[in-house]
């Protein structure tokens, strides 16, 4: 990209953070495997890998080679000489859409030649473009799973393979990898976190003076873009040469021995999986030694490193956040500097009203603080009085596997059955997305030969005798939790095991990339407390705030439930809904509650919603209420005690 449109020069930048420091050391080694950048919107992500790309040195390519060859060097287009033609161009930077398919990534047979001619020539995807550049994917978390691990595997291997429709071909893919997100969008699985080699976290300042200086700088780019970027040309040619010098000392850089057996406490220490992290972090500190020009890897480097490569490996379950304990890489390291002394207890010692006794047993903290627990079952005074208590859910546990009945046309996942882009084939279509169902296809052309003059030779071919695949497999889908908040359910710990039933839902909902939405329902109102998002770890953080007491307005729950699903069919049509609505059924708020509630039910039932009640009555007097608002809505009944995978199996032994 000209510089010149870039209203923020990477010299400006390049010693700012560790999202500049992470670009530049997968510049000079590309083997580290890639940087996520994970960050709030509006922090300038994408603009500053764009400005790494104007300052990354200019490369040399053979003339007319589609894969970026290097002289000397062969490819799929072929082998060259020591003397073949040779062109000097800027480093690419290619960007990956999010709704690119797999023939778009890694390439395809070229349809009309294999039509026209008969040849199955391989036509290149972006890895082969992105060859010695940069490959950028903004909001790689909304990504299909199965692409960045293609991604992931070509920038760790450096050459991506193909081997479909009669193409086998094998090409380099030597490209610096940068992914973008916003966490609120969604996170990563932890297996592709710990593929990226790098991660950092990014954030706006808080500084009024650096908020005031980024102002400053857009409006002057904004006034006179050449005059802006002249400024800067002199600092952007000195980091193109330092980032030059550090790509070809890299090389001769020594990794001794006691840093490697650092390195390995290190990872030893904070307990990460497999070697990956080692690996990395050796390579991550030799391109940092050779970036700040020394010849010998120093404790400063695998510090440096350390706190690039490791954060992301420690997220070990799906709603742990990344994050570095510094205290604990300092230790490891050898900071052996003593800590200063504890400043005195300003309160004057034990007697000086800051001891033991204020701090432990408080008003809210004492034997007689009112309990979380204490809320009777479905008692007058619970059920209408403003008293509000929160529970912890409990360790989740594996979810059954519920679907939306027929078959939809959604983004690949991994609950409903659709027709989708992976899969097994079960037919063919018309049309020229999609892998080529070559029998159709030669089904499609056979009784026009004669009419197009074929005696003998190739097959002839029209592109209306195209057929592509048509596959079944899986799509995700939006659950929409209802729950009831209601003081009934704060009753006998039951809001502990109903905020563990949907944890565990929850946890299935983010294994099988569903979108989530959370509407609550309690006093005498309903509130979408978490709009429908990819973000299943912020409906996790709702989920545990959430209060429980007061009255049951079942209906206005499942009005709200409506609402918010009739927007949503609006926004994302392909996407089909499941409402998971978890209440003991109990209806209790407004004129006529359990008449209301029967009517909402039967406006969601008559548009086809997909629906579960989980119920969670408990105890010997059952009403089951619950029960028969799954028949309103013509949901799936299900108690919250068979919630668990494990519950339904033993039930199928027990049949």
């Amino acid at each position: 990209m000209p510089q010149h449109h870039l209203p923020y020069p990477f010299s400006a930048v390049v010693d700012a953070g560790d999202m500049s420091l992470a670009l530049v050391l997968t510049t000079i080694s590309p083997e580290i495997g890639g940087v996520l950048v994970r960050g709030e919107k509006g922090t300038a992500k994408s603009t500053i890998v764009r400005a790494l790309a104007a300052v990354l040195p200019p490369i040399d390519v053979v003339a007319g080679d589609r894969f970026s060859c290097a002289p000397g060097g062969s490819s799929p287009d072929g082998s060259y000489a020591a003397d073949a033609p040779v062109e000097t161009r800027p480093v690419r930077l290619v960007e990956l859409p999010v709704g690119a398919t797999e023939d778009r990534v890694l390439g395809s047979l070229h349809l009309e030649r294999a039509l026209s001619e008969g040849k199955a020539e391989y036509e290149p995807g972006l890895l082969a473009k992105a060859h010695r550049g940069l490959l950028y994917v903004d909001e790689v978390n909304l990504l299909h799973d199965h692409l960045v691990d293609l991604l992931l595997d070509a920038a760790a291997m450096g050459r991506s393979t193909v081997e479909r429709d009669g193409v086998s071909v094998s090409h380099d893919a030597r490209f610096v990898l940068v992914g973008t997100m916003n966490p609120e969008e969604g996170e990563l699985r932890p297996q592709l976190l710990d593929r990226f080699g790098l991660t950092v976290e990014v954030a706006a300042p808080r500084d009024p003076a650096l908020r005031v200086e980024v102002v400053r700088r857009r409006m002057a780019h904004d006034a006179d873009p050449v005059a802006f970027a002249a400024a800067y040309d002199e600092s952007e040619r000195a980091v193109t040469a330092r980032i030059r010098a550090a790509q070809a000392r890299i090389g001769s850089v020594v990794l001794g021995d006691d840093m490697l057996l650092r390195i390995a406490e290190l990872c030893a220490a904070f307990d990460v999986d497999g070697m990956r992290a080692d690996i990395v972090t050796a390579r991550t500190a030799v391109a940092h030694a050779a970036w700040h020009e020394r010849d010998e890897v120093t404790l400063e480097d695998v510090r440096a490193a350390a706190r690039l490569s490791l954060p992301h490996r420690r997220r070990r379950n799906p709603f742990d956040a990344p994050g570095l304990d510094e205290d604990l890489l300092d230790e490891v390291l050898g900071d052996d500097e003593p800590e200063p002394d504890p400043e005195p207890d300003p309160g004057g010692g034990p007697d000086g009203g800051g001891g033991e006794d204020s701090s432990v047993d408080g008003p809210e903290t004492g034997a007689d603080a009112p309990s979380s627990t204490d809320v009777g079952d479905g008692a007058p005074h619970a059920e209408g009085a403003d008293q509000q208590t929160t529970t912890a859910a409990g360790t989740p546990y594996r979810a059954r596997l519920f679907t939306v009945h027929g078959t939809g046309a959604g983004e690949a996942g991994k609950r409903s059955r659709a027709v989708t882009d992976a899969g097994r084939r079960v037919g063919s279509t018309t049309g020229t997305r999609g892998p080529i169902h070559l029998l159709e296809t030669l089904r499609a052309a056979a009784p026009h030969q004669a009419a197009r003059g074929r005696g003998t030779g190739p097959v002839v071919f029209r592109g209306s005798d195209l057929r592509v695949a048509t596959r079944e497999g899986r799509e995700s889908n939006l659950v929409l939790f209802c729950v009831d908040a209601s003081g009934s359910m704060a009753a006998r710990r039951r809001m502990e095991q109903v905020k563990t039933a949907i944890l565990s839902l929850l946890l299935d909902a983010y294994q099988r990339r569903d979108k989530v939405g959370l509407v609550t329902f309690r006093g005498s109102s309903a509130d979408l407390a978490l709009p429908p998002t990819h973000s299943v770890d912020v409906a996790a953080r709702r989920l545990d705030d959430l209060p429980a007491g007061g009255r049951t307005p079942l209906a206005e729950g499942l009005l709200e439930a409506h609402r918010v699903l009739r927007v949503e069919r609006i926004r994302d049509p392909r996407r089909r809904p499941l409402l998971v609505v978890v209440t003991d059924g109990r209806a209790t708020s407004g004129v006529d509650p359990l008449g209301r509630t029967a009517l909402s039910a039967r406006l969601l039932a008559a548009e086809r919603v997909a629906s579960l009640v989980v119920d969670c009555e408990s105890g010997a007097m059952r009403l089951g209420l619950a029960a028969r608002l799954a028949a309103d809505l013509g949901a799936e009944h299900v108690p919250v005690g068979e919630v668990t995978a494990e519950a339904l199996t033993s039930a199928v032994r027990a049949a």
